[in-house]
């Protein structure tokens, strides 16, 4: 169901539930009113019968049933009374031993129960009733009379009575149908203007989102619950259009990057096709050639692909032993540099994350400290409180180097003639901020550059260890 048939459906059942509500209360209370008069009326004329008599005969206008007089069992007869349904109404008299005798001198007519036969033994207490006799809807008054031990029955029809509440059956009814087509009408209305705006707004997101190569940015105005979301609405557009150009940079430049080792390598392998012209030791320094470029090709796009998966929580997460992934990146790096002298100040710690991508940043920090080393040089690896410390004895890094450290394929003036992508710390950086953690990059006091990385954000307030706050001034550049 719609939004707009929502609306209208529930404009309709509230004033629906009003007009019942109001209606019901109206009968109820009309009704109340009307049968409280005609059961006054009845208490009036139960009066008349109840009236203190003396010398055993019924007090003026009364004949007491029973004794003699009329209506009683071998007396004379009762002058004959209004027929059940009559306007004054009908009596009739209830002995304690169940004889029942009529006001009018005929047959009994009204119903006499438990109740009844009990209010006429105590000759105490009353009662009211409905009843239906002979077709007529009455309404009956059972009192005790204490003076005679008996009981009297009045009874008064409520043909008047539901007559008028027929009427107003008919018409509360009628104005509840009205009321409920009348809400439907003013809700269709009302959901129509009220989602006139959202109507708007969709209209616009839906330009907007269609044309994502040329950006747009909808109008924050309006109402304050459209203009929040149309502010959201734009948050999300940035985010999305900053995803798109990151992806369209990634691309652009892992495309020049490749292109460069990709011509090497075409051209190498045309020259290695007719390498049996080529002395021996040319035809070996052209394969080692070879199998570097391909080494440096693979790496490169291995970097790129670990690029592309973004700073996203990977969905395979585990808890990993951080000390001995640094420890073996450690040992790898030694047997690739053997004349680098390694410390190590390992913490046991464990962190939960992506087990391999925690180790390739682990690595590229490790590989990086010892790509800037010097021959004999000292790399200090520190483990403390769950803060990866790495410190070379290097160059460091120039000022206007250190912002752009951790940026994609960004290489410093000197280390654009080494070998590499400028990869390396951008895959540390993303590593490590996929999970709440960070890395930054300093010089130290002495010389030398130090990376701080960190794979949980609970251990983001250690300061123990080497601090890459301290900084030099530096000789060379990354």
């Amino acid at each position: 169901m719609s939004l707009r048939r929502r609306i209208t459906a529930a404009a309709a059942l509230a004033v629906a539930a009003v007009a019942v509500t109001l209606g019901v209360t109206g009968y109820l209370s009309t009704r109340s009113h009307l049968i409280g008069e005609l059961q006054q009326e009845l208490h009036g004329r139960a009066n008349s019968f109840l009236q203190p008599h003396t010398s055993g005969q019924g007090g003026p206008g009364r004949t007491r049933p029973g004794a003699g007089g009329p209506g009683s069992p071998g007396g004379p007869s009762a002058p004959s009374g209004p027929p059940l349904g009559g306007a004054p109404g009908y009596f009739q008299f209830v002995h304690p031993d169940g004889s029942v005798v009529a006001g009018d001198g005929g047959t009994p007519q009204l119903p006499v129960d438990a109740r009844t036969l009990a209010i006429a033994r105590r000759a105490h207490g009353s009662f009211f009733s409905t009843a239906r006799v002979h077709g007529i809807h009455v309404e009956v008054l059972t009192i005790g009379d204490p003076s005679d031990h008996y009981a009297v029955e009045v009874a008064e029809p409520l043909t008047a009575v539901d007559s008028v509440l027929h009427g107003l059956l008919l018409t509360y009814g009628l104005l509840v149908g009205a009321g409920v087509l009348l809400a439907g009408l003013l809700g269709a209305v009302i959901a129509r203007t009220a989602l006139a705006p959202i109507e708007r707004f969709s209209a616009q997101t839906e330009q907007v989102t269609s044309a994502l190569d040329r950006p747009r940015r909808l109008e924050e105005g309006g109402t304050e619950e459209l203009a929040r979301l149309a502010a959201s609405f734009n948050q999300t557009l940035d985010a999305l259009e900053r995803s798109i150009q990151a992806q369209r940079h990634l691309i652009a430049d892992a495309s020049h990057e490749l292109r460069t080792p990709m011509a090497a390598l075409r051209s190498n392998i045309q020259i290695f096709l007719e390498a049996h012209r080529l002395p021996e030791h040319e035809r070996a320094g052209l394969q080692d050639a070879i199998i570097a470029e391909l080494d440096e090709l693979t790496q490169l796009v291995a970097d790129v692909l670990e690029l592309a998966r973004g700073s996203a929580l990977t969905e395979h997460t585990e808890a990993i032993e951080l000390d001995a992934v640094v420890r073996d990146a450690i040992a790898r790096a030694q047997r690739r540099a053997p004349q680098l002298e390694f410390s190590a100040e390992l913490e046991p710690t464990v962190v939960v994350n992506a087990p391999d991508r925690v180790a390739r940043a682990v690595t590229n920090v490790i590989d990086n400290a010892r790509k800037w080393s010097p021959p004999g040089g000292r790399i200090e690896v520190v483990l403390r409180h769950g803060v990866l410390y790495v410190r070379d004895h290097g160059p460091g890094f120039e000022e206007k180097d250190l912002e752009h450290v951790f940026d994609r394929f960004y290489r410093a003036e000197q280390s654009r003639r080494m070998p590499g992508s400028g990869l390396g710390l951008a895959i540390v950086k993303q590593a490590a901020e996929a999970h709440g953690g960070l890395a930054q990059a300093a010089n130290a006091p002495d010389g030398g550059g130090i990376l701080r990385v960190s794979f949980d954000p609970s251990t983001l307030a250690a300061t123990d260890g080497p601090t890459p706050q301290a900084q030099a001034p530096a000789s060379a550049s990354r």
